[in-house]
This record gives structure tokens, sequence and C-alpha cells, in this order.
């Protein structure tokens, strides 16, 4: 291995190679970043090959060779390793705390030590799927809308910088008095001719302080997630998505024989919404003290009453994991009824806002072509 081009060259000039470029690598990043997806695939793949009998190190071999991204090849590659010089599967995930949550981790130490090491890859399996899935409807409900809107004011911004100034000339030769409507525009061109590079650093640097705030901020985050719960619509999706993202973690941890503390510990990070987190942790509290679960959400006055008495029913018949899937299967389907009502809802109001938006700018520059042919 060389430590600097110079070594580089010279070793390659030995090997009567001509070295024109050379480039620093940086390690795994250049290979791609590991997502939940391919640490689903990576434990399905785990699971099919444990049930099919194949031991666990060449287990790992085969996995390696059928994946495709290099930087989970070569996490893959690190875990036999470390299994292989005698370090249990479960600890030598916690070596990659980056790539596999706790929850990953929890599993198969909990499959190790009661001997369904595959079932739990499968049901950790199943249950990164469930969530991702959950996590894309969510992203559609929120993006989908603010991507068209922004895509429509990209629009009218390059026809009011581009297109309205070569009108504005044409209509300086006239001499006569422009129609309000269109005297509004060129006004309104002249305005974003001059200022939309500003605005543009503005809003740029507003997001990026933003961004800062909320990597340092925990109580910003905080008021921001609960702002997001009471926005119309869009509040309830999110809402409904972090019950139904609590209710299957914590199934699938009470599942697995991880204790109930410690899987609302779990639990509380899955939500993804600090104030679901935060009443996730308070309900942790009042559990550690002996209080029922049903009990201790209510307390919390976050969680809809229809889980709460979901899980009552489960904790009184011994069924709390199969109550918890029924909570998130219920919440999961809310969830896809509100996106596809809102995607169908809010398609029509964005083919208007468009519609006005450039229609308007079109009207407003051919209205004193129009009036001058009327008068000729």
């Amino acid at each position: 291995m060389a430590h600097n081009k110079a070594e580089v060259i010279a070793t390659l000039t030995k090997q009567n190679i001509n070295v024109r470029r050379i480039h620093k690598q940086n390690g795994l990043r250049s290979h791609g970043r590991i997502k939940p997806y391919d640490i689903m695939i990576f434990s399905r793949q785990m699971a099919t090959m444990i049930q099919a009998g194949i031991p666990l190190l060449q287990a790992f071999r085969v996995v390696a060779e059928s994946l495709k991204k290099p930087a989970l090849v070569a996490t893959v590659h690190k875990l036999s390793n470390d299994v292989a010089s005698g370090t249990s599967f479960s600890d030598s995930l916690r070596r990659h705390p980056q790539h596999f949550d706790r929850l990953f981790i929890n599993m198969v130490d909990a499959g190790e030590q009661s001997g369904t090491l595959a079932k739990m890859l499968e049901r950790n399996a199943l249950y990164k799927e469930k969530v991702e899935s959950l996590k894309g409807r969510v992203k559609k409900a929120l993006w989908y809308p603010a991507i068209v809107m922004l895509t429509g004011i990209v629009i009218t911004l390059l026809l009011l910088i581009k297109v309205v100034p070569q009108f504005e000339s044409m209509f300086q030769s006239f001499g006569a008095e422009l129609p309000a409507i269109t005297q509004f525009t060129v006004n309104l061109s002249v305005a974003a001719q001059e200022y939309w590079l500003p605005m543009t650093a503005l809003l740029l640097a507003t997001a990026l302080v933003l961004r800062w705030l909320t990597r340092r901020s925990p109580t910003l985050v905080f008021h921001l997630h609960r702002l997001l719960l009471r926005l119309p619509i869009i509040g309830s999706i999110i809402d409904k998505a972090a019950v139904a993202r609590f209710s299957r973690t914590l199934a699938t941890t009470f599942a697995s024989g991880i204790p109930l503390v410690e899987g609302l510990e779990t639990a509380a990070g899955a939500t993804g919404n600090k104030v679901y987190e935060q009443a996730v942790h308070q309900a942790q509290s009042d559990v550690a003290t002996g209080q029922q679960l049903h009990f201790s959400m209510r307390m919390t006055n976050c969680f809809p009453a229809l889980a709460i008495q979901m899980v009552s029913i489960g904790e009184e018949a011994g069924a709390l994991d199969t109550m918890l899937l029924r909570v998130a299967d219920y919440y999961e389907e809310q969830v896809d009824n509100h996106v596809d009502a809102l995607t169908s809802l809010i398609e029509p109001f964005i083919i208007v806002v468009l519609g006005a938006l450039v229609g308007g700018i079109v009207v407003a520059m051919y209205l004193p072509i129009f009036e001058l042919g009327s008068i000729l």
C-alpha cells in the first residue's frame, strides 16, 4: 500500500504503466451510502441462508457475493472476520452503529440466545420493509405538493425575468398607457430582475441556518415537530405515521423477547417525531415503576384513544404484540388513505394555481396587443 502519490507513481512506473492522473479515493463513501433498504436485503438474505442450514460464516460469504453495493459488501466482510475470530454476531454488529440500529442488534442478540436467529432476522427484515414503506408514503405527502409548487414558482420567475422584458421593450414603442394588470406584471418583472439573486441567497441562507439550528437545538426541533402535528391534513398523516411506527417497533421488540422497558426505548426513537418520542419516554418511566402500558400511554395525552384501548385489551389478554401489530396495520392503512386523499385534493388545486400564475402573465402580456388590434 502506497502512502503518497510519489510512491504510487514509482510503483506503477516499475510495472511499465504510464501514469497520467491520480486522485485519492475516499474509502467507502465513494461506494455509496448504506441505506435501511440495504440492511433489509442483508437481513432477509441472511435469514434465508440460516434457514437452509448453511453455517453462519458461509452465509456471510454467500450473501456478500450476492450484494451489489461495495460499502455493504465491505461491511459484511468485516462482520464475517469478527465472527471468525470468535466474536458473536450481535457484538460484531455493535461495532457498526452507523449501519445497524439498536433494534436489529437486540433482535440478533435475542435470536442467538434462544436459537431462533433466522426467525429474528426475517422478522427484522419484515419490520424494516414496513417502516420504509410507511416513510415513503409520508415523504410523498410532504414533498409532492412542495416540489410541484416550487416548479411553478421557478417557471413564473423565468417568465418574469426572461420573457416579460421582451414584451416591455415592445410596449414602450406603443407610447400608450398599459392596462393595470400589464403594468403590474411589468413592475413585478422589474423587481424580479433586480432582486431574484439576493432573495435566492436569502432563502438558501435561511434554510442553512435553520438546518444548523435544528442540529444543535433539540428544543427547536421539538417545537417544529409539534407545529407539524398541528398542520391541517399533513399533521394528521404525521400523527398516524408516528403511532404506526411506535406500535410496530414495540410489537417487534416484545415478540422478540426484549423487555418492555427496553423495547419502549427503541420504539421512542422509531416514532420519527420528537413530541411522540418524549411521550414514549414518559410512558417508559411510568412502566419502569410498575404502571401498565395502556395507562402510561393515556397519561401522556398524546396517543389516540383507539390505540390505548387496543393496547389495554392486548395486556389483559396476554397478546400485547398481536394487538400492537393490529394498531400498526390500522394506522398504516389510515396513512395510505390520507395520502391518497391529499393527492386527489391537491392536484386540482395545484393545476389551478399554476394556471393562474402562468396564464395571468400570458394574458397580461397579450392584452395590450389585443387592445391595439381593436383600435386599429
